[in-house]
């Protein structure tokens, strides 16, 4: 039997979590593994008709009830995370990490609320607030999260909700996420924070006066590019209304994927510590490229957001992005096109390095790109995913490509 502790350490609660011995094991022979089975079952049979008018009263807490309810793989997964996320009653799972955006959302606003989303989040959140939510009745309204003036200004007697995400989609603002929470909670509306890119591991949602902290675990927790799912971590009222609702879309995660996120938790602190590394020493070499105009990694020193990320953060992970300075999109295409070890892929926190082009102007609709003060001919921009190959090997294939930036063939 693994003895744990809620007040143990990251490192310690990754490698322990969800492992409670009946759950890894039988009943004459509790613990008997390292970590829980795959349970693939749909049906779970009740051995006489008083345990079945019982089952309904087991439907959240962990015991059998029926596949669509989950089993030992999903819940354990969901107990580790949660052991992971300071001040959560639970964790409930989704098919993907816009599933959990959406389920998140969708527990907590209704037809004539007001949805207020960060201008910076991530696209497909963006597309669902002025979309579905829209067609049902929900007001989304931008907001620029770098102006905590304007933010309060744009309460009012119907705001139910605000979205936030730091640091940002593409270009990595990180803004002051307990005064934006604090000033939500005020003002009786819900804070829902995409956490993917530091997880709790590097910014403690929860803990920071968020409400619900959201993770896409397609990625750092995953780890291997070979899942979809996502998280949303809240406290015991929220967390009921997540469940309910994710019990009435019919989500739920394949017990597959649970175990291999389980698998992927193990070893999320030291690959995020690799990936973090090599990031710094990769974004300081590209601050020394002529042909790079900013580079947006919050993580190194003197970048925007450096300040508010060293406060709040006590971790980060490979992810950033950096702009060309003065180029056009043929000039970055042969840029990317010149890479050999990052592959060109959505999707990041994977064992493989990747990159993207991104011109987020069009998505954008509160704030400015490129933002006052930088060439306006500075705008065109590459987000890489740091993995775990060697960094000088990462160095040596941008310098290789950044000869041919200029090069038409």
């Amino acid at each position: 039997m693994v003895k744990r502790s809620k007040d143990c350490r990251p490192d310690t609660l990754l490698a322990t979590g969800g492992r409670r011995a009946e759950w890894t094991g039988t009943p004459d022979h509790p613990g008997a593994v390292a970590s829980p089975p795959v349970w693939r079952a749909s049906t779970h049979l009740y051995p006489d008709m008083a345990a079945h008018r019982e089952g309904p009263r087991h439907n959240q807490d962990g015991r059998f009830f029926y596949g669509r309810r989950g089993s030992p793989t999903q819940w354990a997964l969901a107990e580790a995370l949660t052991d992971l996320e300071p001040g959560a009653f639970g964790t409930v799972l989704y098919p993907s990490g816009l599933a959990a955006i959406v389920g998140a959302l969708l527990a907590v606003v209704e037809p004539g609320d007001v949805l207020l989303v960060s201008d910076n989040a991530y696209e497909p959140s963006r597309a669902t607030a002025t979309g579905m939510l829209r067609r049902m009745g929900v007001d989304t309204r931008f907001f620029d999260p770098l102006d905590v003036d304007a933010y309060r200004a744009a309460f009012c007697e119907r705001t139910r909700a605000v979205l936030l995400e730091s640091p940002g989609s593409l270009t990595m603002e990180v803004c002051d996420t307990p005064a934006l929470a604090a000033i939500a909670r005020e003002h009786g509306a819900v804070s829902l924070v995409d956490n993917t890119w530091a997880s709790a591991l590097g910014f403690p949602a929860l803990q920071h006066g968020c409400d619900i902290a959201i993770m896409a675990l397609t990625k750092h927790v995953g780890g291997h590019s070979d899942l979809l799912m996502g998280s949303a971590s809240a406290g015991e009222e929220l967390y009921c209304k997540l469940r309910h609702t994710a019990q009435a879309l019919g989500h739920v995660v394949s017990p597959d994927d649970a175990s291999l996120a389980l698998r992927g938790l193990r070893t999320m602190g030291l690959r995020l510590r690799q990936t973090t590394a090599a990031a710094l020493e990769i974004a300081n070499w590209l601050q020394s490229r002529d042909e790079v105009a900013h580079v947006l990694c919050p993580m190194l020193p003197g970048a925007p957001g450096h300040e508010l990320w060293t406060r709040d953060f006590s971790g980060g992970c490979g992810l950033f992005s950096f702009v060309l300075k003065g180029r056009d999109a043929d000039a970055r295409a042969r840029l990317i096109d010149g890479l050999q070890l990052f592959g060109i892929g959505y999707s990041w926190g994977g064992f493989e390095s990747l990159a993207i082009p991104f011109d987020p102007a069009p998505i954008r609709t509160s704030t400015a790109w490129p933002p006052a003060g930088w060439n306006k001919e500075d705008r065109l921009g590459v987000r890489l995913s740091i993995g775990l190959e060697d960094p000088a090997d990462l160095i040596a294939d941008l310098e290789a490509a950044f000869a041919a930036l200029d090069t038409e063939t």
